[in-house]
């Protein structure tokens, strides 16, 4: 006994340092972030100001934006693989053993240090070249933004080494031996993946790409490690190439809006806007039978509107309702459900990040898309709240109406907040400001609506939500860079002229295409997410669908409410455990009851998909 204390001692020891190692690097790595965030939201509300205010645009606001942005997409990135929050599918290695899991674990460690490792080179190569490249408004060499790709990459690494260091031997071997092995033999067979042609990429984009998804490496580095494999195995293309895609993914000014409206729908939260909503609509509908289901299902798409983030948008209504609704008597299995529902019900509702997401990679208007995400969304509410009211276990004997001097307080105390999202959905679609610039007004509304009117600010949670803004942003940017590197791959391959070919060719027609991409996306909504999902497959699906008289607003909400019902399905689907989580529930609790909440929103898709007015009737 005195000998295994005594070799203990010294790894207890460097476990100790390299702990704290690690926690001084986080320190480094997510003070910069978080003023990232802040000086991404001061440059664009300037511009914004400056613009519409004083009829004085700054040239270079823009620019020093984009700039900023990659710098946070990249560092972001870094603090989400510090924090584990990178997004991963643990559904199958959350039922193994507790040695198989910690070997999976130092998996999703390794796999990202070897691409990581792989890249760092071909990022700074790519780096250096862009330094003859001058920015038109600042005139800076291009490598000041560019830059930001290694940098991150060298700090990721450095984080994955500590991370690495810290465990044991035996499954640093383990993974180690496997990271060989597989890599070998796909050297070894690089002449006959060579000479099987396209059949090649079920190898690396199904079966390697799959296997790294259900085997819990986090997605964004499955793409971009199948992507790595397949063009070293089977092109010559410099690995630069990735790079230049990585950073072409990250940089469309139109994902500027996506820190941003997750830091507004952090704001909405802790300034009580959000609870003041959720009062107002309790004292207007809570008397009624299963009235407190319509309250969560409004409240989901009166905050969706704010935030664009699911998980916040949960967060935010699921403290507030669910104690009540306990004591109501409905089951904690019920309430999961309908609230994992909700969740997808309100995909679709604008500015859903998604919506932002597919606008850019598919070129699609966004103000055409926060028109049509609207009505999908309403048709699904209604269809779960008819249900909500068959299978509340609530009734009406004993609960009074709330007084009209309350409804009319609360609507007072409301009414700020309720006209957060009307302001946002308006500049957008009446083309006052873009998404972007629109996120920043909404910010500087809700931080001088919690300082004045709510008088809830709470300055010490600020730094905590800058970084949190922060590492989310960076998780599903660098998703949109790996996926944008491996879209382009796909293409090079001349798999989108084959995937269109075969999707052309669908019995049916376009409703046929239409039954087939919902069949397709509810898959890859459930395994990779929505967002990664849509970048991946919206360059190469869009211009089919178009080919065949499907309108790409139509389009778009049919495959964001299809990845939706994925995404919130058990067993694989993250948004349900995440609902779990917010609920405090276990999940086994509610996997019997989701089904038919499943059920309905599944028929609401088939509206929509089959009725286009409701997608496309408010465009004109």
């Amino acid at each position: 006994m005195s000998a295994m204390l005594l070799e203990a001692h010294p790894v207890e020891r460097s476990g100790s340092l390299l702990g704290r190692a690690e926690e001084w690097l986080g320190h480094f790595i997510e003070i910069p972030a978080a003023a990232l965030v802040v000086g991404e939201v001061v440059v664009l509300l300037a511009g914004v100001l400056m613009r519409f205010v004083f009829n004085h645009p700054l040239p270079w606001a823009d620019e020093l934006a984009s700039i900023l942005f990659l710098w946070l997409a990249n560092l972001g990135a870094a603090v989400a693989l510090r924090r584990g929050t990178h997004m991963r599918t643990t559904a199958l290695v959350s039922r193994w053993s507790p040695r198989a899991q910690a070997w999976a674990e130092v998996l999703a460690i390794g796999v990202p240090c070897l691409l990581l490792v792989i890249l760092i080179g071909p990022m700074a190569e790519y780096a250096r070249d862009e330094w003859v490249v001058e920015t038109p408004a600042l005139g800076w060499p291009n490598t000041v933004r560019a830059a930001a790709v290694p940098a991150g990459c060298t700090l990721m690494i450095a984080i994955a080494l500590l991370r690495l260091a810290r465990r044991g031997i035996g499954e640093l071997a383990g993974v180690a031996l496997t990271l060989a092995a597989l890599g070998g033999a796909i050297w070894l067979g690089a002449d006959w993946l060579q000479s099987i042609g396209n059949w090649n990429l079920c190898i690396f984009f199904a079966l390697l790409l799959g296997t790294g998804v259900l085997l819990g490496v986090p997605i964004a580095f499955c793409f971009g490690i199948a992507t790595v494999a397949f063009l070293l195995a089977t092109t010559s293309t410099p690995l630069a190439v990735v790079s230049g895609r990585m950073d072409e993914g990250m940089s469309s000014l139109i994902l500027l809006a996506v820190p941003l409206f997750i830091l507004l729908g952090h704001l909405v939260e802790m300034t009580g806007m959000a609870k003041a909503m959720v009062d107002f609509l309790a004292s207007l509908l809570g008397h009624v039978r299963g009235g407190l289901n319509y309250v969560l299902l409004g409240a989901m798409l009166l905050v969706s509107g704010i935030s664009g983030a699911k998980t916040a948008d949960m967060a935010a209504v699921a403290p507030v309702l669910l104690p009540e609704m306990k004591k109501r008597g409905n089951p904690e299995g019920e309430l999961i459900s309908l609230l994992a529902a909700s969740g997808a019900m309100a995909e679709t509702i604008p500015p859903s990040l998604v919506l932002i997401t597919i606008g850019s990679v598919a070129g699609i208007s966004i103000s055409a898309l926060f028109t049509g995400g609207i009505l999908p969304g309403v048709v699904l509410a209604l269809l779960l709240a008819v249900l909500a009211r068959y299978r509340s276990a609530e009734v009406a004997h004993g609960l009074k109406r709330a007084p009209l001097s309350v409804v009319g307080k609360t609507l007072l105390v409301a009414l700020p907040a309720l006209l957060l999202p009307v302001l946002i959905r308006t500049a957008v679609v009446e083309g006052i400001a873009t998404a972007t610039e629109v996120s920043t007004i909404g910010i500087a509304y809700a931080v001088v609506a919690g300082l004045f009117i709510y008088r809830r600010f709470d300055w010490r949670r600020l730094y905590p939500m800058l970084v949190d803004t922060a590492a989310l942003s960076g998780a599903i940017l660098f998703i949109i860079g790996t996926a944008t590197g491996m879209s382009w791959a796909l293409t090079q391959s001349g798999f989108s002229h084959s995937l269109a070919h075969l999707m052309t060719s669908v019995p049916g027609g376009k409703y046929g295409f239409l039954l087939v991409s919902i069949a397709a996306f509810v898959v890859l909504g459930s395994v990779l997410e929505g967002i990664p999902a849509m970048v991946l497959f919206a360059p190469l699906l869009f211009p089919v669908a178009k080919a065949i008289g499907v309108h790409e607003v139509h389009y778009a909400m049919v495959v964001i409410l299809a990845m939706g019902i994925g995404l919130f399905a058990p067993p694989f689907g993250l948004g349900y455990y995440a609902a779990c989580t917010i609920g405090r529930v276990n999940p086994d609790v509610a996997l019997r009851r989701i089904w038919p909440y499943l059920g309905a929103l599944l028929a609401g898709l088939l509206i929509v998909a089959f009725v286009p007015w409701f997608s496309i009737g408010l465009l004109h």
